[in-house]
């Protein structure tokens, strides 16, 4: 597939019109209330048969009070508070077995995998968490679960359960909770972007290949993954654009981005047809433009590579930034 989108040079001054709402703030402010208060449920230890990692079985409180399961895995005898890192995972993918995500803790890192609310059942190995909010009207698909109405829209469910990942971390026992990372690729990315909008003092942000970024090019621009799901949608609810495109403008990418003030890494594949580079740059170049600070930030563009983008090269080069930025 060759390369669809923008060209390289147009790609990194990219700075579409703003899809925002006038109470985006409000939104979210009055969204995070209602999920206040001590994060944790539970915390149990877990025979992950690795003799080098310890994991626990984690739940959190997150949208709603909801229990959220998540994996917390240490380095075994690390004696001392580590930085954190919390990861969230693509699209229709769950929090799956512990030992399946190593990267992270075996980089030194106390590491939490957030499991995706009533996901988990389209690859790797299931998930743990329902979500018990899902009756309203939309499609099968997470990104179409209630796209009628921002209120009831999957996304603000999942986005409010990423922030109260990061406040289930610093609450863990041997987390530096001033040493904090948001890491996440595709649906994941797009989580993370979003964690750096909504949390003040996150640490840093490692971006790839992220979802619902620039949303309504990327509507325009392809059929695959979560944005043809809308576009199947909207094809049969005729007539329904306008409230879906309401719904969405509260979920953008873009409009977390300019509210956040961690350090940024971003990755992108400049072929990729699941989340069109665009929305990726549309983000980096629009970051933290409107707290009035200079956290540092790069993207590193992969231009023969699609939705995988810079794969395990991409992740060396995360590791080596993250080591430096917390």
């Amino acid at each position: 597939m060759p390369a669809f989108d923008l060209p390289p040079t147009e790609l990194e001054r990219h700075r579409p019109p703003l899809d925002e709402p006038p109470d985006f703030d409000d939104f979210w402010r009055r969204t995070l209330a209602g999920a206040a208060g001590d994060p944790l449920v539970s915390v149990r230890p877990v025979d992950n048969g690795l003799r080098l990692t310890r994991t626990w079985d984690v739940t959190f409180r997150g949208f709603g009070g909801d229990p959220v399961r998540a994996w917390f895995s240490r380095p075994a005898g690390a004696d001392r508070p580590l930085p954190g890192v919390v990861e969230y995972t693509g699209y229709g993918r769950g929090r799956g077995l512990p030992h399946e995500r190593l990267t992270w803790v075996n980089a030194g890192y106390a590491h939490l995998l957030m499991d995706n609310r009533g996901q988990g059942d389209q690859y790797g190995c299931g998930g743990d968490t329902p979500d018990p909010h899902a009756g309203a009207p939309g499609g099968p698909g997470a990104a179409v679960r209630g796209l009628l109405a921002p209120e009831d829209h999957h996304y603000r469910r999942l986005i409010t359960d990423a922030v109260r990942a990061v406040a289930a971390l610093r609450a863990l026992p041997g987390v530096d909770g001033a040493r904090t990372a948001a890491v996440g690729n595709s649906q994941g990315g797009g989580l993370a972007l979003a964690v750096a909008g909504l949390v003040p003092d996150l640490t840093a942000v490692l971006v790839t290949a992220p979802l619902l970024c620039g949303i309504r090019r990327a509507l325009d621009l392809t059929d695959a993954g979560p944005y043809g799901e809308i576009a199947a949608y909207l094809s049969v609810h005729r007539g329904a654009e306008e409230a879906a495109y309401r719904t969405l403008s509260y979920l953008e990418g873009v409009s977390f981005a300019r509210r956040a003030t961690a350090r940024a890494h971003f990755g992108v594949g400049l072929r990729d047809t699941v989340c069109p580079p665009s929305g990726a740059y549309a983000a980096f170049n629009r970051y933290a433009e409107l707290t009035g600070t200079e956290p540092g930030k790069e993207i590193h563009a992969y231009p023969f590579n699609g939705h995988e983008g810079g794969d395990a090269v991409h992740v060396r080069r995360q590791l080596a930034w993250l080591r430096e930025a917390v």
